[in-house]
């Protein structure tokens, strides 16, 4: 089969075809549930699934490409296509997506010298050799080669971030050296010059946007006269930062926008369809003057919910996509008021996954405190300043800093030049206070101390989007005290994605305890019993500020800011019989009782 671009429409095998997709991103839904959540794209009357794909989650360290388990985007597409359904794929490098880093890796940009989303010899080479990893995923999964790739995005929305059409000849190139065949497109919102600035005569334009329709085809067709109108990123919601309010669109406005967008002939890709979860460390943050980081959830309010569940706005845009084209006929359980999970019995050849019979209760009773855990958790290296998180191979997560000071009367505490993005400061075990990035905190009174000074960093999420992309993380500028650099530190990355198994097992092995309050930074850990496991929801009631896991999977950040107040539980992390909660708590929680819930909580009101 052939997919062209022809002088007013996408032509398969010579045929006018248009192009209804949805984006799913494969990196943020558990590799056991793609099936399912790639049916009901068919199902909303979808005949593409559209993904990005994240360099930085397959490269995490240099020399290393992992394509497995859920990073294994050859089985992603293949499932596409056993559908009967087209793919979509945007290999970036950049892709944003609101994912850490825009999806760069971090240790490329660790000595300083390699360009950012240009035309820089370092930058190049990096990008040719994540292409050849991608090669043999993605040449043989073309159309043209019996595969469901129909069309591939070189770079993604270049004209927000800067104009060089060189660099991107160069980039095209490199997409095309590796074997791709498909029609190339590019992305970027219909205003101003960047539809313009981010593309080249020999990319097919589209556009981004979530309403205004008709103005923003207007302005597409301006910048291209012929071809296919197409909107690649048809925003049906929008992300959600920690401490803001959680963010939904009306489902009738969403689809009166789709309705004129469908109206004009335009071909479309639904951003997202199904947004899914930021899993572990993997949360992105912008930082327009104030940073801002991105919450776990990622939601979106799309068609299809965190739980990969239908809402009113799968059944308004399948209504509108009913009128201009053939939609496959809508299992009981995908009908208003059904429960959204597919099964043997809609004759979709899914396993059925029951929903939950009820909330189930945890007390967390086993208790250790970070620094008892340490040496199972990580080694120590030293330093005359503080190295960031990037000179100590930390992609993500925490670094404890540590030194011993001798200030009988006290001082200031002053960070150089920022703190990334969050410390907690703490004289002897005892804690002082918490500077934060995003209220541009640099400076904090230490009492008299002569001892330990500590201050545990977390990295709240990179920059993916605008020129602080790749920076580093840590505390950049150095410490000094009252004016006075403070040298001679310790540096422990702490290993929690997954957590180190020496230290769970010292966890698992401490006695329980009793009492409520938990003093952190402290983990603590419980077991619960399930007959029949499923899609669950943590609720961290009355803890402030952490990270989770449930048998070992790392289901994210939690805050107690909002607007999030439950953590996604991917149905196939648990299993019949015994599950482990294990909880990090940086700072204290009021009870050691935690709940898997049926239901989640985004926070639909003020964070």
């Amino acid at each position: 089969m052939r997919f062209a671009i022809g002088d007013t429409d996408f032509l398969l095998d010579g045929e006018p075809h248009r192009v209804l997709s949805g984006a799913i991103h494969y990196f943020r839904v558990h590799p056991d549930l793609w099936q399912d959540r790639i049916r009901k794209a068919k199902l909303m009357g979808l005949n593409t699934v559209e993904t990005y794909v994240a360099w930085n989650a397959h490269a995490p360290r240099p020399g290393e490409f992992d394509l497995t388990g859920g990073l294994d985007l050859g089985r992603f597409l293949d499932l596409v296509a056993a559908e009967g359904m087209h793919a979509i794929v945007r290999p970036g490098p950049y892709i944003c997506a609101e994912w850490t880093n825009g999806g760069l890796p971090y240790w490329l940009f660790t000595d300083g010298t390699v360009g950012v989303r240009r035309d820089e010899p370092g930058f190049l080479a990096a990008v040719q050799d994540y292409l050849e990893q991608l090669a043999p995923v993605l040449v043989p999964r073309q159309i043209d080669h019996g595969g469901p790739i129909v069309l591939v995005q070189v770079e993604n929305e270049y004209g927000a971030y800067g104009s060089d059409p060189v660099y991107l000849t160069k980039l095209e190139q490199m997409h095309r050296n590796i074997g791709l065949t498909v029609p190339f497109t590019s992305v970027d919102q219909p205003m101003g010059t960047m539809l313009e600035d981010g593309s080249l005569p020999s990319l097919h334009k589209t556009g981004s946007f979530g309403s205004r329709s008709a103005a923003r085809l207007e302005r597409l067709r301006q910048a291209q006269p012929t071809g296919p109108l197409m909107c690649s990123e048809f925003w049906d919601g929008w992300f959600d930062s920690w401490g803001e309010h959680h963010h939904t669109t009306p489902a009738a406005d969403s689809a009166a926008d789709l309705d004129v967008l469908l109206a004009a002939g335009g071909s479309v890709n639904v951003y997202m369809f199904h947004g899914g979860t930021n899993f572990g460390f993997t949360n992105g943050a912008n930082d327009k003057g104030v940073y801002r980081p991105i919450a776990t959830s990622y939601d979106y309010d799309a068609p299809l919910d965190e739980a990969g569940r239908p809402t009113d706005k799968f059944h308004a845009f399948r209504a509108v996509i009913e009128r201009y084209a053939p939609v496959p006929p809508l299992p009981a359980s995908m009908q208003p008021g059904g429960s959204g999970r597919l099964t043997d019995d809609d004759g979709t050849g899914l396993e059925a996954r029951p929903a939950p019979a009820r909330d189930v209760a945890v007390r967390l009773d086993r208790v250790a405190s970070l620094r008892s855990l340490l040496p199972a958790l990580t080694g120590w290296t030293t330093h005359d300043e503080p190295p960031t998180f990037d000179a100590l191979g930390a992609a993500s997560g925490f670094v404890l800093y540590r030194t011993e000071v001798d200030l009988p009367t006290g001082g200031v505490l002053t960070v150089g030049d920022e703190v990334r993005d969050r410390a907690v400061v703490t004289v002897d075990g005892v804690v002082v206070g918490v500077l934060e990035r995003e209220h541009h905190d640099r400076a904090i009174a230490l009492p008299p101390v002569t001892g330990t000074l500590e201050l545990l960093v977390e990295d709240q999420g990179r920059v993916d989007y605008g020129p602080r992309i790749g920076e580093p993380k840590g505390l950049l500028g150095g410490v000094a005290v009252d004016g006075v650099p403070v040298a001679r530190w310790s540096a422990s990355p702490l290993a929690l994605d997954p957590i180190a198994p020496a230290a769970l097992a010292q966890l698992a092995e401490t006695a329980p305890t009793d009492g409520d309050v938990l003093a952190g930074p402290v983990f603590a850990a419980g077991s619960f019993d399930l007959t029949e496991p499923g899609d669950r929801y943590l609720s961290l009631d009355g803890f402030r500020k952490g990270v989770a896991w449930v048998n070992g999977f790392c289901l994210g950040r939690y805050w107690s800011r909002g607007p999030q107040r439950t953590l996604a539980v991917p149905g196939p992390v648990l299993r019949a019989g015994r599950n482990e909660v294990v909880v990090f708590e940086v700072h204290a929680a009021a009870s050691r009782r935690v709940c898997l819930l049926v239901e989640p909580d985004l926070g639909h009101t003020e964070g």
